[in-house]
């Protein structure tokens, strides 16, 4: 927004709107005291609450560019980098830039530039939740506010997956990755391809732009737009989170990025590479892995599947003890399921999502360990081989459990391995 700095300065001639607002910076010793930090908080949010826009740091009210000293840039841009993550919830990451605009007198004179995209979500700042009328901040009357939620939270008329992603470029996703999805039947162009595989869709103003959808399973790393598009995964020496008597509590660490698919996968192999593996010499050597691969390939498919991306700041984590496998995907149950249906029946809260994984080829060199040809069958039955193969396995059920309303954990309990074998991992 305003990229040329020619058209930025015509629009601080003719004053704020919904789209700009102008900010005075002044100073008590090494502090900031103009703008007030709550203040500033509750414009930026207005503006991701409304379509985006720019506030610039360094002009007065009467559109006289005054500048910031040069050597308190820094100072300025921490100031608006903290007040983001503490006085906006979900926290705001803004686009800071730094100008030279014009003076009165014609000397060139530092100002920050704060561009602000249009959320995915609703943010709420010191003074409630607010949005931009014209060049004036306003709380959300409580029927606009529902309105607001409702597109753009978990109970939206559109799923969350089919959002348009503000800021995101159909450039953004990788050729290599949309083009999987292509039939070679059919000689769709790009734009058409995306829009009938729900990865694009026109924002508010027209703009043909990536879906959640898209940027999940089409970019190279969806952390750019959705942070918390990943999982964590842990593996831990004994049976809890915890160092025990000095001895070094972690045997490895990882936060699994990428596609969804390609998650999906890095997770298997952080499980297969930190089990531990039994090798028996009795009546002819065989394996006996800790944990069923198929089983875990099955859980983390839906967890990435049906996890609710709306949660800001929330993402998998994946977790293994010297016992067990914990599994924390975001979000509640779907639609009327409960944890007891889990293995009866069938709900997807990420349709498109769902649909693309269905259509993604699982590579023939990781076949021996999720068992199938495509991420998902769609078919429903993921939750039954995660119980059945593992209880097969282990001699014991796994559990899913649902924490707070709003996670759902599954635990894997570990095959008893016996103690006469070898192990390896």
């Amino acid at each position: 927004m305003f990229e040329n700095p020619a058209d930025l300065i015509e629009k601080i001639r003719l004053g704020e709107d919904s789209f700009l607002e102008l900010k005075e910076v002044r100073f008590a010793g090494a502090r900031v005291t103009a703008p007030h930090r709550d203040s500033l908080a509750d414009e930026l949010a207005a503006f991701a609450n409304s379509r985006g826009g720019v506030c610039v740091l360094g002009v007065d009210d009467e559109r006289e560019i005054l500048g910031i000293p040069l050597d308190r840039l820094d100072l300025v841009e921490d100031f608006v980098r903290e007040l983001c993550l503490d006085n906006v919830n979900p926290p705001l990451a803004p686009v800071i830039e730094r100008l030279s605009l014009p003076g009165t007198t014609g000397e060139m004179l530092p100002v920050l530039k704060i561009e602000v995209q249009k959320s995915l979500f609703v943010h709420r700042s010191p003074k409630g939740y607010l949005h931009r009328i014209g060049s004036a901040k306003r709380e959300m009357p409580p029927d606009f506010l529902a309105r607001l939620f409702q597109q753009r939270s978990q109970a939206r008329i559109i799923r969350f997956d089919e959002q348009a992603v503000p800021g995101a470029t159909l450039d953004d996703l990788s050729p290599e990755l949309w083009l999987r999805f292509a039939s070679s039947r059919i000689n769709d162009s790009r734009d058409v391809l995306l829009d009938k595989l729900a990865m694009s869709r026109p924002d508010a103003d027209g703009t043909v732009r990536p879906t959640v959808a898209g940027v999940l399973m089409g970019s190279a790393d969806p952390r750019r737009w959705l942070p918390n598009a990943f999982i964590q995964a842990v593996a831990y020496r004994g049976t809890e989170a915890l160092p025990q008597g000095g001895e070094a509590y972690q045997i490895d660490a990882q936060d699994i990025t990428g596609p969804l698919d390609v998650q999906v996968l890095m997770a298997c192999q952080f499980v297969k590479k930190n089990m531990r593996v039994a090798a028996s010499k009795h009546e002819g050597r065989y394996d006996l892995p800790q944990f069923d691969l198929n089983a875990v390939f099955e859980a983390i498919v839906n967890a990435v599947a049906h996890r609710d991306y709306s949660i800001h700041g929330a993402k998998i984590r994946l977790r293994m003890f010297a016992d067990r496998l914990e599994l924390s995907s975001p979000g509640a149950i779907p639609n009327t399921m409960t944890v007891d249906s889990l293995p009866y029946r069938q709900a997807a809260r990420n349709e498109a999502i769902t649909s693309l994984l269905a259509k993604c080829e699982v590579p023939d060199s990781q076949r021996d360990v999720t068992g199938r040809s495509a991420m998902m069958d769609k078919r429903g039955e993921g939750v039954r081989i995660v119980l059945d193969n593992s209880e097969r396995l282990s001699g014991k059920l796994p559990v899913y459990r649902l924490v707070d309303e709003s996670e759902l954990l599954l635990v894997i309990p570990g095959a008893i391995l016996p103690d006469d074998s070898e192990f390896r991992q």
